[in-house]
């Protein structure tokens, strides 16, 4: 059911009589371009109307979907994982710093004199160094080794190995 009137071909020759009688000959192509304009004007309003609700509709489906891309990403398992690995790895981390700073001010001497133990003031037999030295050595290797990487090499791990 469509609420514009249908004009046939008899309903528009009765217009057409009807506006002649009216307006008159001279003034009726003034008249016809007018309301040539008025329709014209009409429809463009009209479509724009379309245009800009049809532009209100499509930004309300953008922003839908960037909430469900959003909540997507948020919910992605891999992530998850990642976050999850990160939170038990840096306590781990934290310990190890630790670790490494106490063995290095454990090896500074304290109160200015030089501090010797038994291990380190009689050399064992067969010119090898002291297990305590073994160890001190060792353990400033890993630390050097670990410095020479850089931070970038910390948070990425050891993949080769």
């Amino acid at each position: 059911m469509s609420l514009l009137p249908q004009f046939g071909f008899f309903e528009l020759i009765l217009v057409a009589a009807i506006a002649l009688m009216v307006v008159g000959p001279k003034d009726l192509p003034r008249l016809m371009r007018s309301a040539g304009r008025m329709a014209a004007q009409a429809r463009r309003m009209a479509s724009e109307f379309t245009a800009a609700f049809d532009q209100m509709a499509r930004e309300a489906e953008m922003e839908e979907m960037r909430k469900e891309i959003e909540a997507l990403k948020s919910a992605n398992p891999v992530n998850q994982i990642r976050r999850a690995a990160e939170d038990l790895v840096s306590p781990v981390k934290a310990a190890a710093d630790e670790a490494v700073k106490a063995t290095e001010a454990a090896k500074q001497p304290s109160g200015g004199g030089k501090v010797e133990d038994k291990q380190s003031a009689t050399p064992p037999a067969g010119g090898e160094p002291a297990a305590g030295e073994a160890i001190d050595d060792n353990l400033s290797t890993a630390v050097e080794h670990r410095d020479a990487r850089g931070p970038d090499a910390e948070a990425g791990g050891e993949r080769g190995r």
